[in-house]
């Protein structure tokens, strides 16, 4: 049977691919599941400095697989609770890895598809992909995708997504902070090939402190954030990426990450 996620390195880049084309890359358990081992497992692999997630076909992720769905329909409670635990589990996987995630939307994201697009940290995407908050039009809602979603677009986005459920282009994802750059199809991998390279220019321990950062003082008051930031700029400062940083800004060199990279 094929993998429903497929892995390869490029360099010290890791693509994640999501493998089900034949129905749009729709999320079923295994995948799921398997996407979570995946993101769960960087903090161990050093070696990988950026992951680049997508999808396999013309789609990046239509959400919730409809042969899943009609199963769930007979779950009991705690089943569905169950579900539900896990799908939060995979986006609080993707959105706390310690290395950047550059998403490359190759195609539509619906649903849960969206989950996944909002726990990246740069996002690309081809022009012709749509999306879209389906849930409410399913009865349900877009629940344990919400904290990430909402956290990406903000409520006043969120309300009128959610409550409509309609599909939107990806310049309009791009206008709400979904997505970083919208390009023409044939450009998607020069343009992520670019943040990729961009992204290999800073120091990784940095990059994983700017990540933890952005997740704690994020909706927080600002003067609750004194003391947290004060610190951390300290400890930057002070660790071994700190150093060399200055070092070699001040003797005009590459760091050694850049030189690493190459």
């Amino acid at each position: 049977m094929d993998e429903v996620v497929v892995c390869r390195r490029q360099g010290p880049a890791l693509w994640v691919t999501l493998n089900r084309p034949e129905s749009h890359n729709a999320m079923n358990p295994a995948m799921i599941a398997a996407l979570t081992a995946v993101f769960q497992a960087l903090p161990e692999q050093p070696d990988v400095r950026v992951v680049v997630l997508t999808g396999n076909g013309r789609s990046f992720c239509a959400g919730a697989d409809l042969a899943f769905m009609r199963a769930a329909a007979d779950y009991t409670f705690a089943e569905n609770v169950a579900d539900g635990e896990a799908i939060f589990d995979l986006m609080t996987a993707v959105d706390t890895c310690l290395q950047p995630v550059v998403g490359r939307i190759n195609g539509a994201a619906i649903g849960g598809g969206i989950g996944l697009v909002s726990c990246c940290d740069i996002v690309v995407a081809v022009r012709r992909a749509q999306f879209a908050f389906s849930e409410a039009r399913l009865g349900i809602v877009p629940a344990v995708i919400s904290p990430f979603v909402l956290a990406k677009i903000g409520v006043g986005n969120g309300r009128e997504l959610f409550l409509t459920g309609e599909r939107f282009s990806a310049e309009r994802a791009q206008q709400i902070g979904l997505v970083q750059h919208v390009v023409a199809e044939e450009a998607l991998d020069e343009v992520v090939a670019d943040r990729v390279q961009n992204l290999l220019q800073a120091a990784p321990g940095a990059q994983a402190a700017a990540k933890e950062l952005i997740r704690a003082v994020a909706h927080q008051p600002k003067a609750a954030m004194r003391d947290y930031t004060a610190h951390l700029i300290a400890e930057r400062r002070a660790s071994a990426e700190g150093r060399e940083g200055m070092s070699s800004f001040l003797e005009k060199r590459k760091p050694e990450w850049q030189e690493e990279s190459e």
